[in-house]
């Protein structure tokens, strides 16, 4: 490999991407774009559930009932209402998602010593979520009823009534249990894998259109030096899209960062090499700027969206999509970024990850000079 050769292509390719403004604003604000609006709307948080009270009882007990529900941040009580056909519509209308419904009898039998019904009405489209919901409310029906035994307990004098487990939970690495923290690291392999498929899928696809790809195969440059040359003018542009990822993540987001900043530079180093590989290999494979582009999106924003863990969890997909799964690299970098921004972890417990991405990185771009070579022959 000729390094003055190499040189040439990498400020050829760094020229066309300055002289573009266009595409070089679109590369540097798609990142911060997509970060800003996945971070922002799409949350796997359930809270603040839309409710309607149906108070049959219109007690003292049963408004004591409604008001743990009041005072809890999972529900948000719209309004009360007179009969089961308000529920119903606003059910139907996907108004609210949860009903509440205490029993005309509910005070009497509860000063009475027996069963007090409370009903609970879920809108079940959405089975998670309404899954969710039903654990809430559960929750807080089964905190509040062991609160009146052991208020009924004293009152007879036998004293506070003890729980016999006790029961201690303490939440790590994510101890707000926000889903933001969770998704917006995910969020950076995704969107590296988006952006550096899209813009090397076009390089050599434009070069064929534009007439220049002959100019490019009467030189001495060989088709190791081609892919290098071009990889390395995308690759600078890639770190500057991955350090405003982080900086957004840490500063906009708040997301903790407690690993080591140059083992996650290390693994977005060979992340990012991977990709731009595979962008080419798509690029030398097919001559058309749109079907190249095409291509791009599909190879990458698919997997790395539905088949890496950033949204749906792996063990839950059929033993198949599981297999499938391995030969995705944004699996093992997604891994790598939360691990090291939530975790703290490092190479320690997760080289295997980096392992695998350096072997990716390493096939692909075989893969792609491989095939260069053959369009040059």
């Amino acid at each position: 490999m000729n390094f003055r050769r190499l040189k040439a292509v990498t400020k050829k390719e760094l020229l066309h991407i300055v002289r573009d403004w266009r595409s070089l604003t679109l590369a540097i604000a798609m990142p911060l774009m997509m970060l800003l609006l996945f971070g922002y709307a799409l949350t796997l948080d359930v809270d603040r559930i839309p409710t309607y009270v149906y108070d049959w009882d219109r007690t003292p007990e049963s408004r004591e009932l409604i008001q743990q529900f009041r005072g809890s941040r999972y529900f948000n009580i719209l309004d009360s209402v007179d009969d089961y056909s308000a529920i119903e519509r606003g059910i139907d209308r996907s108004k609210i998602l949860m009903g509440i419904v205490v029993s005309q009898d509910y005070s009497r039998n509860l000063l009475e010593g027996r069963e007090a019904d409370v009903q609970i009405l879920l809108d079940g489209s959405d089975s998670n979520t309404a899954s969710i919901a039903m654990g809430y409310a559960d929750a807080i029906v089964q905190g509040y009823a062991a609160k009146l035994r052991s208020d009924a307990q004293i009152r007879r004098g036998g004293g506070e009534l003890k729980v016999p487990v006790d029961t201690r939970i303490r939440v790590w690495y994510n101890s707000d249990l926000k889903s933001r923290n969770f998704i917006v690291p995910g969020l950076i392999a995704v969107t590296l894998m988006i952006i550096a498929a899209m813009l090397t899928s076009l390089t050599i696809a434009r070069e064929w259109e534009n007439g220049t790809m002959e100019q490019l195969l009467s030189t001495p440059v060989r088709p190791a030096e081609l892919v290098l040359g071009k990889l390395l003018a995308f690759f600078a542009l890639g770190l500057l899209d991955m350090l405003i990822c982080v900086i957004v993540a840490v500063f906009v987001f708040q997301v903790p960062f407690r690993g080591s900043v140059w083992f996650l530079f290390f693994t977005s180093c060979a992340f990012l090499f991977g990709a731009l590989c595979w962008g080419i290999f798509i690029s030398a494979t097919i001559r058309t700027q749109l079907l190249a582009y095409q291509m791009g999106m599909l190879s990458s924003f698919l997997p790395a969206f539905l088949l890496s863990g950033f949204i749906y969890s792996i063990g839950n997909m059929p033993q198949v999509i599981q297999w499938i799964s391995y030969a995705v690299p944004a699996r093992y970098f997604v891994a790598i970024v939360n691990g090291v921004f939530l975790k703290g972890v490092g190479v320690q417990m997760l080289w295997g990850q980096a392992l695998l991405l350096i072997a990716y990185a390493a096939i692909v771009f075989w893969a792609a000079v491989r095939k260069m070579r053959l369009k040059v022959a």
